[in-house]
């Protein structure tokens, strides 16, 4: 059920992501004087429709989107003439060129405030000083790699401090009869205990006290001994100045992420499918160990976003997970949106701009202003662009379908 309902916010957050965007294009359009007819959620038939003023608002069957329609956005539109003066493509150009980045601007203005509300209401996961367990792992890792990757793959049998009793929300007092009072006198005790011989620990639970057992562990090419635990941590709230640097900070990261990503997608594409049908972790390349594992469809997003609910760990691990997982992906589409290629914002915007130099470089030579261009000559361009995105997403889909990425436990 958790999990459903972290699909279930996904899909809301980003219909409200989508709905958003069209309302930059439409609010722009009419600051301008543009006319716009139509502002509808949804595609297929209507369900319902109210007309204020000159547009129609409305409900279409399938919610998967929305669409606002701006008289005369390109040469390709047939106009009224009695409706030329208010089309899109009678506007100076940089009114045309704000209406266009408008669509993004509202992905990333989404995103930030969303950025803000995590710093303020939810705050950042920071370690606990204290020496209270706020995880036990399950394994001793067979090596320094799969440890500080927190993989139990080709591990048997339990860690040291899952054998030995200890949950999350200990807290060890004591190690072999000597007091600690902080996690770094924690960890340098339990190293240097001998690695395979029983180790008292004294332990606080529920406010009683507690004397539990256990023998480390080794983990190969790592310094001292192993237990299994990991600190206790707290949501660390900002101040509202730090909310805007961490809002920036991190929206800049997202930003750069997104970028590497989309740059790693031609690579990423032939790992898809890898290590499907494996059953051997250890000895198998799967997807998530190629750059195919930082690549995902919207379906592959819901499914994380399912997982990242059920995972449980508490309500501001949810809400933060999710969250980022929607502030990911409005900075992601936000961005690649304003790529220069039809049918795409950024291909308009590039054609506003192509405009643009040829009108300054006419005048340059004294020729007259050779208008709009022409965008019937573009459309087999558009139509091969469109072809191909939807083939890349369908690919996508696929993969996460028949072989996703799960989240590290």
């Amino acid at each position: 059920m958790s999990f459903l309902l972290g699909v279930v916010i996904f899909v809301v957050a980003v219909l409200i992501s989508v709905i958003l965007h069209e309302a930059g294009h439409f609010i722009t359009a009419k600051k301008f004087g543009m006319k716009a007819t139509q502002f509808f959620i949804g595609f297929g038939p209507t369900i319902w429709s109210t007309q204020r003023g000159e547009t129609e608002y409305g409900v279409k069957a399938f919610p998967f989107g929305a669409f606002v329609r701006i008289t005369g956005m390109t040469t390709l539109d047939e106009v009224d003439p009695a409706d030329e003066p208010r089309s899109m493509r009678n506007k100076p150009a940089w009114q045309r060129a704000i209406v266009m980045v408008a669509g993004s601007f509202m992905h990333f203005a989404l995103a930030f405030v969303l950025l803000l509300f995590l710093a303020l209401g939810i705050g950042q996961v920071t370690e606990s000083t204290t020496t209270a367990l706020g995880s036990i792992s399950t394994c001793v890792p067979v090596s320094l790699k799969l440890f500080d990757e927190g993989s139990c793959a080709g591990s048997k049998g339990g860690s040291p401090a899952q054998l030995a009793g200890l949950k999350p929300g200990d807290k060890i007092i004591a190690i072999a009869g000597k007091p600690v009072r902080n996690w770094t006198q924690l960890g340098t005790a339990i190293r240097a205990q001998p690695a395979g011989q029983p180790m008292a620990m004294t332990v606080l639970r529920n406010g009683k006290r507690l004397i539990l057992h256990a023998s480390p562990a080794i983990v190969k090419g790592r310094h001292g001994s192993y237990l299994g635990i990991g600190a206790a941590v707290v949501f660390q709230r900002y101040s509202p100045v730090g909310a805007v640097t961490f809002a920036g900070s991190a929206f800049g990261q997202v930003l750069v992420g997104s970028a590497d990503a989309f740059a790693k997608l031609p690579a990423a594409l032939p790992d898809l499918f890898a290590g499907l049908g494996c059953h051997r972790p250890t000895v198998c390349k799967t997807r998530a160990d190629t750059p195919a594992g930082d690549v995902s469809s919207v379906y592959g997003a819901a499914d994380i976003a399912g997982q990242a609910v059920a995972s449980g760990g508490g309500w501001e691990y949810s809400v933060s997970d999710l969250l980022l997982i929607v502030i990911s992906l409005n900075i992601f589409i936000g961005a690649f949106n304003l790529l220069p290629l039809l049918p795409l914002d950024g291909g308009h915007l590039a054609v506003i701009i192509y405009e643009r130099i040829r009108a300054w470089l006419a005048r340059l030579f004294g020729r007259p202003d050779p208008g709009l261009v022409d965008l019937q000559k573009l459309v087999p361009v558009s139509v091969m662009v469109f072809g191909l995105l939807i083939g890349l997403g369908v690919l996508l889909m696929a993969a996460d379908i028949f072989n996703p990425v799960h989240l590290v436990q």
